[in-house]
């Protein structure tokens, strides 16, 4: 079996071992191990017992006494998980990004919902792959390529990869589907980064929900089902429902500006068919209101209907019957209106042709 590459100690834990070894009262190996072993890291005791016996870290100083005292006091140091909060702080940051990420959405008096979601989460998912990376020994970090030297920011620190290059990186986990919802939120991010946007909340939702749950299931694979985000939140409560005739208007007035609906559109044109389909990619749910025939029921508020079901798969007729449209690019338009006897049709300049293939817009025609 390889080596865990994440089983080692820092630096600054091998001072700490040193100053415990050399002050009393006097600890055995076991005893110090048990201050460096967690969870999500396993520390062997002759590790210990290597740098009591001088064979490893020669070249890392004791740490001072004070340096001792104050790991001491913060000891065991780790959050409601069991995470230590220096080693294991982009796992932590993660974590809390991404909750923060959702509950910023949640929240009913904000109304720069999927901005702050797509923002934070990509942060949540930058530090989720760099610990990932850390954990099986990949170096994150770019390096000039001639000199193979690491790059520095202008502050001096390591230039750690951003979330587009660690997807494109050969010790990626992520799949296909799960890949192209981020670099979409990506796209998304570049345009809200530098101009306003407008309600684009209905736009993206489904992507949105596909990030959330492509994170828990990411983070639970890499690290264990323990650190999963599944407990954290509970399904957002609402005051009232909205019928499809208040939803359709809502829509219909809803003003999305051109260059989110051009890069939405641009994105899904270049992807195959089953990513677009795939709920990694885009997750979507269907509320249907129904009577309960037993008590237990009446209870509670979701349902989960298998699709492959007869009654999931006569939801899912009606649903398509009632909003599923055949989509059409720009150049499927040009050339049904010449078909048409408009030889002249060539389009315009003013032709916004995201708008004539967005789902959003699909269901309204």
């Amino acid at each position: 079996m390889a080596k865990n590459p994440n089983n080692r100690l820092e630096r600054w834990e091998v001072a700490i071992i040193k100053a415990m070894i050399a002050t009393p009262p006097r600890k055995n190996d076991q005893d110090i191990l048990a201050y460096f072993t967690r969870p999500t890291r396993s520390i062997n005791h002759g590790r210990i017992k290597d740098i009591r016996d001088r064979k490893t870290h020669t070249g890392i100083a004791p740490a001072s006494a004070e340096e001792l005292a104050a790991f001491l006091e913060a000891w065991p140091n780790v959050d409601g998980n069991g995470l230590h909060l220096i080693g294991d702080e982009l796992l932590i940051k993660a974590r809390e990004a991404m909750l923060h990420a959702v509950q910023g959405f949640n929240n009913p008096r904000a109304h720069f919902k999927s901005e702050v979601f797509i923002v934070t989460a990509v942060i949540a998912w930058t530090y989720l792959m760099h610990a990932h990376f850390k954990r099986v020994g990949v170096d994150y970090r770019h390096r000039d390529r001639r000199t193979g030297d690491v790059l520095k920011t202008r502050h001096g620190a390591d230039k750690h990869w951003e979330l587009e290059h660690c997807l494109g990186d050969a010790a990626c986990p992520l799949d296909e589907a799960a890949k192209a919802n981020l670099k979409f939120l990506i796209e998304i991010r570049h345009e809200i980064e530098h101009q306003m946007t407008r309600r684009i909340d209905d736009l993206i939702s489904a992507k949105l929900q596909a990030c959330c749950l492509n994170f828990n299931a990411a983070l639970k694979a890499m690290f264990g089902a323990e650190y999963g985000l599944d407990r954290e939140l509970g399904l957002a409560l609402q005051f009232a429902g909205i019928a499809k005739s208040q939803r359709d208007l809502l829509l219909k007035e809803t003003d999305l500006p051109a260059h989110l609906i051009a890069a939405h559109t641009a994105y899904e044109d270049g992807l195959p068919e089953a990513v677009i389909r795939d709920p990694k990619y885009a997750y979507r749910v269907a509320y249907v209101e129904r009577s309960v025939n037993s008590k237990g029921k009446a209870d509670q508020v979701i349902e989960f209907i298998r699709p492959d079901s007869a009654e999931g798969q006569e939801i899912a007729r009606v649903l398509v019957k009632e909003s599923e449209r055949k989509k059409y690019k720009p150049k499927d338009i040009i050339e049904l209106m010449q078909r048409e006897g408009h030889p002249d049709f060539r389009g315009s300049s003013r032709l916004q042709p995201a708008r004539a293939s967005t789902p959003l817009e699909s269901g309204r025609r």
